[in-house]
């Protein structure tokens, strides 16, 4: 099981944004990989820090990992759990301040400032679910037009910045000369431009493909909630980062189940012979139809419950209840017969209302259901 962000941060639920990336700092700079050079646990931490702030920084991020945990963002490719050393310095550079020497990384991995690996932009596609498919998780597969670098691209040393990946400018102000630095704009950054491209690709050497991606949704997922598959965007020129596929959640509705949270709710409506007489009945659950047992004399507005026959929770905390409400159906028209009879039984004492301890009144029943 994944370790919770804010114990790796070692902060609050509470905590504010000043102090999620105050904490950041301190574990980032502790577990640095100039701090602890071939510590495999070190960069481990070190990854897991980065991406913990990279969910708890982001308002939207954070608010859907309090409510979900995890499965928010997982599901087999789902999250930020695929960071690896250039993402994170390429994101949160500017947090290690001057901590190690003014640039940042010291001589990590090249990261001091020069040449840096081009991320390519997400994708964004939605897939409609059926309730059934919700409650036991399913794979998915989608087809995703994306850019992918085309066969035969090659690369040249960018003559602008000789491959450092920036430019460096002097200045004479009243205080001396003054040295500053900028991405080099010829070649963003990378070091390298493009040498020779195929007729079928862009100016940055990419071209559009259709590629079929398998998206692994968790059970529980709800209308609304953002996943993402990583490395399934576009990919960037330059053998850069590919960007990833998010994949936004939509809910095709069922024709007799309503959810509410990770319980589901039947509406189940029998006659007043049944009701009286007592009878068995079909209903639609997640798994298929069960029969359910209806007992002689059942009232309108009885709650059954069937357990464990709802939506399994996306935290993992079990799975919800099926609340089959009984509702009894009154004709609206009779025959002679059938009016003559119910005239006979007005005032029958059978038929006359009384009302047990056990037969919750209806506000009853709904504090039930939201207690």
């Amino acid at each position: 099981m994944k370790q919770d962000f804010y114990e790796i941060l070692g902060i609050s639920k509470n905590a504010t944004a000043t102090e999620i990336k105050k904490a950041y700092r301190k574990k980032a700079i502790e577990f640095h990989p100039d701090k602890n050079p071939g510590d495999a646990e070190a960069e481990e931490m070190f990854k897991k820090a980065a991406e913990a702030y990279e969910v708890l920084s982001d308002p939207d991020k954070k608010a859907r990992y309090d409510q979900y945990g995890h499965a928010a963002f997982e599901g087999g490719g789902f999250g930020g759990g695929g960071m690896n050393m250039e993402d994170i310095f390429s994101q949160f550079g500017d947090i290690f301040g001057s901590a190690f020497g003014g640039g940042g990384f010291g001589g990590f991995g090249g990261f001091s400032g020069g040449q840096r690996r081009m991320k390519g932009s997400n994708l964004r596609i939605r897939v409609s679910l059926t309730l059934e498919e919700i409650a036991h998780g399913v794979e998915k597969k989608v087809k995703v037009k994306r850019k992918k670098q085309a066969a035969g691209v090659t690369y040249k040393t960018c003559a602008t910045c000789n491959g450092a990946g920036q430019v460096t400018k002097i200045t004479n102000t009243i205080l001396g000369r003054m040295q500053t630095a900028a991405t080099c704009n010829s070649c963003g950054g990378s070091g390298q431009i493009i040498d020779k491209r195929p007729n079928d690709a862009d100016a940055q050497g990419l071209k559009i493909v259709e590629e079929t991606v398998s998206i692994k949704i968790p059970p529980g997922v709800e209308q609304g909630m953002q996943l993402k598959v990583s490395g399934k965007g576009n990919e960037a020129p330059g053998n850069g980062i590919a960007g990833d596929l998010l994949v936004a959640i939509e809910t095709k509705e069922h024709p007799t189940l309503k959810r509410e949270g990770d319980n589901l709710h039947y509406d189940l409506y029998i006659s007043i012979s049944d009701a009286i007489l007592g009878t068995s009945k079909e209903i639609d659950t997640v798994t298929g139809q069960v029969r359910i047992k209806l007992e002689a004399g059942i009232q309108s507005g009885k709650i059954l419950r069937l357990r464990g026959k709802g939506i399994t929770s996306i935290n993992g905390y079990g799975t919800g209840d099926l609340l089959v409400h009984v509702n009894v159906w009154t004709p609206k028209e009779l025959n002679k017969e059938q009016r003559d009879f119910f005239e006979k039984m007005r005032n029958n004492e059978n038929f006359e209302p009384r009302p047990e301890k056990s037969d919750k009144s209806f506000f009853e029943k709904v504090k039930d259901m939201f207690s």
